[in-house]
């Protein structure tokens, strides 16, 4: 049987190398301008943006939601290695054994279970829960799920909605300070400069960090709701008794790697849709 592991993760080098991206290009072409660091180094300015941004959401959202979205900023800096290949091996292995020794053999398989959701489904099937029963109360563990990323994910789409309007209001901050010295006119020339950056700082978060973690957070939960959906059809087929080839054909399909027409785990090529040779 498929030895069991912990999900385990790693850098997500997408997003370091997307944020690194934007922020050389953005740098990069102010000192193709002429520009340089400092004009954009404005301390000042990145307090007013991220302390109002951050006072705006705490406004908008519950601190229950808060809490969830601050938990959930590691699976955007980290990628989890969901193996899907790993899960269907593992889930063939459960139906050949139920189908040699009975659904009970699966008990202690169960109990050992690393997987929360697919330990819940064994157990809920090892007791003998009615079919239709599982599976509403599996699909509701799945809809629960998403709903939890939903609200992670619309935290930080709160945040990037905020930022742009914080940092015009930093900007019309630095304004105000300017006009008190319209007496020397190079100082205010180099004011309404700085007084931008605060500009610059809200939308550039919202664009480069706030927006891109929300979608971030949706694609991960998307890959998480489409695992447990073959988690359950794979528990569901076990279940009913199916035979444990057809039941990998079936799963094979979660395993297809984007782009080509192979399946991932059953080694199998895809068969091609009618009519699409002609």
């Amino acid at each position: 049987m498929a030895e069991n592991k912990k999900t385990s993760s790693k850098l997500d080098l997408a997003t370091v190398g997307g944020i690194v991206l934007a922020l050389a290009g953005m740098i990069g072409g102010l000192l193709l301008e002429g520009g340089t660091i400092k004009d954009i180094g404005q301390f000042t300015a990145g307090i007013i943006v991220l302390s109002g941004t951050l006072g705006a959401v705490l406004v908008t959202t519950p601190m229950r939601n808060l809490q969830g979205a601050g938990r959930r900023l590691g699976s955007v800096l980290f990628e989890p290695e969901l193996a899907p290949d790993d899960l269907l091996e593992k889930m063939i292995a459960y139906a050949q054994k139920a189908r040699r020794s009975g659904l009970v053999s699966l008990e202690t398989a169960a109990d050992q279970e690393d997987d929360l959701f697919l330990k819940k489904a064994l157990s809920l099937a090892v007791d003998g829960t009615d079919l239709h029963e599982l599976r509403s109360m599996m699909e509701l563990d799945i809809e629960l799920a998403e709903r939890r990323a939903e609200k992670d994910a619309k935290v930080f789409e709160t945040a990037g909605g905020y930022a742009p309007t914080i940092g015009i209001i930093g900007a019309v901050m630095g304004l105000i300070q300017v006009m008190k010295h319209l007496e020397n006119i190079e100082d205010v020339g180099r004011g309404i400069a700085v007084a931008f950056v605060a500009t610059v700082y809200g939308v550039a978060s919202a664009n480069i960090l706030f927006l891109p973690a929300a979608g971030k957070i949706k694609a991960r939960a998307h890959r998480e709701t489409e695992l447990k959906e073959m988690t359950l059809d794979g528990v569901v087929g076990i279940v009913e008794g199916v035979n444990p080839k057809l039941i990998r054909a079936k799963l094979g399909a979660y395993c297809q790697e984007p782009g080509n027409g192979k399946q991932g785990a059953s080694g199998e090529e895809k068969v091609p849709a009618f009519g699409a040779g002609d």
